[in-house]
């Protein structure tokens, strides 16, 4: 690990976010060419600076401040959007809370896994980590998309205020515990296991001041790829319009360019033969991205009046269930291969295709 920071990843935010002042003073459709590569550059950096604070940090804090960053991110923007856009966005935060769950649990797992198991052969990790998280996101994600469809004190796939707001409690002592038992309690169920490979584990950590400005020049990173993904949106929903595609493609792409840095980063992880890397991440943020979205929305739900739509529909239902499944028999050895990856990013393609083509 260098211990200075190559320049492209500190002029890399700053001119991502000059690239916005431009949107800001309405330049023409021809900019946007523009942001797409100044949003590329800030996902870019926003890794390198992930790994910079994850090799300071040491395993599992490194991952769990990636996955914490985005996820804050995240929810700022799903509030904001709601916010604005009033009832119409009532189905917004499980559009998009669904689409990151399954972006992580078989797009960017499947990818790692795929990835690992090319250069590899054959990986290894702690189970009793992974099968921790999977235990809580299981939980999670049954009570906050599932289970609204079968509640009756309302009519509809939603909550009443009162069962909004326990779940949120609900939400938020599960995935407090988790990151308990992952950063105190049981934090050697998310190191590498003996015997796995970690070239990392060996070099020296950045001085704490490059750490530093790491940190900060990430989180200007991550905030710079939400904006601009928020920036592109028009554009991109009046492209998938022009294509004939339902409109919830769009939340599907915003997610994908919001997840860009941790998948990156993942699939970083899992070359280097460090896949307990790439399961703490992915199923770090999953668990991150709902744990903390419910109870935000929950909050905004009150105070602004409106009804949050919150259960998934059938087709969604058996690809989640089958998404878990999956990745529950996959991870269920410890050791993983080419054909676990595989299986994961068919579900992932048949979840984008089902999405185009309903």
């Amino acid at each position: 690990m260098k211990l200075k920071l190559p320049l492209w990843t500190i002029l890399a935010p700053v001119l991502a976010w000059l690239s916005y002042a431009g949107i800001a003073l309405g330049w023409g459709s021809g900019y946007l060419l523009v942001v797409a590569a100044a949003l590329i550059g800030g996902v870019l950096a926003a890794v390198y600076h992930a790994e910079v604070v994850a090799h300071r940090a040491g395993e599992p804090f490194g991952t769990l401040v990636l996955a914490l960053a985005v996820t804050i991110i995240e929810v700022s923007l799903i509030v904001s959007l709601m916010l604005a856009g009033g009832p119409e966005t009532t189905a917004l935060a499980r559009d998009t809370v669904f689409a990151a769950v399954m972006i992580l649990l078989t797009g960017i797992t499947g990818l790692c896994l795929l990835a690992g198991g090319f250069h590899h052969r054959e990986q290894v990790f702690g189970q009793q980590g992974v099968t921790a998280a999977l235990v809580t996101l299981t939980a999670i994600l049954v009570l906050t998309l599932i289970l609204p469809n079968y509640t009756t004190s309302i009519a509809g796939p939603v909550y009443t205020y009162l069962q909004l707001g326990f779940i949120s409690v609900v939400s938020l002592i599960l995935y407090g515990t988790f990151v308990l038992v992952q950063t105190v309690r049981h934090r050697d169920f998310f190191l590498p296991p003996d015997g796995a490979a970690d070239e990392d584990a060996h070099a020296a950590p950045p001085p704490a001041k490059v750490a530093g400005l790491s940190f900060g020049l990430l989180l200007a990173c991550l905030g710079i790829v939400v904006v601009l993904a928020k920036a592109l949106s028009p554009a991109i929903e009046a492209g998938v319009v022009s294509m004939g595609a339902p409109k919830s493609l769009v939340g599907v792409i915003i997610a994908a360019v919001v997840l860009m840095p941790e998948g990156l980063a993942a699939w970083q992880a899992a070359r280097n033969n460090r896949l307990q890397t790439s399961l703490n991440l992915a199923l770090g943020s999953a668990l991150a991205s709902i744990g903390l979205t419910i109870p935000a929305v929950a909050i905004v739900a009150y105070f602004s009046g409106l009804t949050i739509t919150l259960g998934i529909d059938i087709k969604s239902t058996v690809l989640l269930v089958l998404s878990l499944i999956t990745v529950m028999l996959s991870l269920s050895t410890g050791r993983t291969h080419v054909l676990h990856g595989v299986v994961l990013l068919v579900i992932f393609a048949v979840y984008l295709f089902t999405t185009v083509v309903p």
